[in-house]
């Protein structure tokens, strides 16, 4: 497992509650992977050089306990499987007593940036060793949508959404489909399904839906069609 560590600082929690964000802890998971890849000099650099690049499929996310303001926390890592054009990765985030507070399972596809098409991964041609998934309960890929949903008002797409690949980076997906949380929701689960990419100057239809403990949001563009779909459960 690769880790770094860090501490919660106050431009990262979720000042309702005073705890660390769920974007945030998307940004520390995303972070970590970028590091091992930089470390294993399989980095963004690298992945240009060969017009290779990982596109993330679907994040699936275990919220044990909540980390609060000041903690000190180890973020790790590591990949665990490659299937086809998929690769398979697990993070953690551990406190100082070495308890794990947040697990997640991310599958992402491996991607030729000159067709556009996905191509083979295996250890061989990406550089990573592979261990042992994370003992969780594994979720599907694909999270089902309701009939029934309710449109809000759309917004553009702006810059400070784009990463370094000119698209709508993972993570502020996350963080615009919180807006539309009820105020008191705690969330214990999370699944995000990513379907296309938004760029700048894309409009989000966004769409919600309530079905038991379970609270979608879809991300559309103007045609209804899923940039991403966000599903919290409590």
């Amino acid at each position: 497992m690769y880790t770094f560590e860090s501490r919660v600082r106050y431009s990262e929690i979720n000042h309702q509650r005073g705890v660390l964000d769920i974007s945030s802890i998307i940004n520390y998971f995303q972070d970590c992977s970028t590091f091992q890849s930089m470390d294993l000099n399989i980095g963004i650099d690298y992945l240009q050089s060969k017009n290779r690049a990982w596109i993330l499929n679907s994040w699936q996310v275990a919220f044990y306990q909540p980390i609060h303001l000041g903690e000190y926390i180890t973020v790790g890592t590591w990949p665990y499987d490659f299937k086809g054009f998929y690769g398979y990765r697990n993070f953690i985030i551990k406190n100082n007593k070495d308890e794990v507070m947040v697990a997640a399972n991310s599958i992402w596809v491996y991607i030729d940036t000159l067709t556009g098409r996905p191509v083979k991964a295996t250890a061989e041609n990406t550089g990573y060793q592979l261990e042992p998934p994370y003992p969780m309960e594994y979720a599907e890929r694909k999270i089902a949508i309701p009939n029934d949903t309710v449109t809000h008002p759309t917004f553009p797409v702006i810059k400070s959404n784009i990463d370094s690949y000119n698209h709508v980076n993972n993570g502020q997906y996350i963080k615009m489909a919180e807006e539309f949380l009820p105020r008191e929701y705690k969330v214990g689960k999370m699944r995000v399904e990513y379907r296309k990419q938004a760029v700048l100057g894309d409009i989000i239809l966004p769409k919600t839906a309530t079905e038991d403990d379970r609270y979608l949001v879809l991300l559309c563009d103007l045609e209804e069609s899923p940039y991403a779909i966000i599903e919290f459960q409590s």
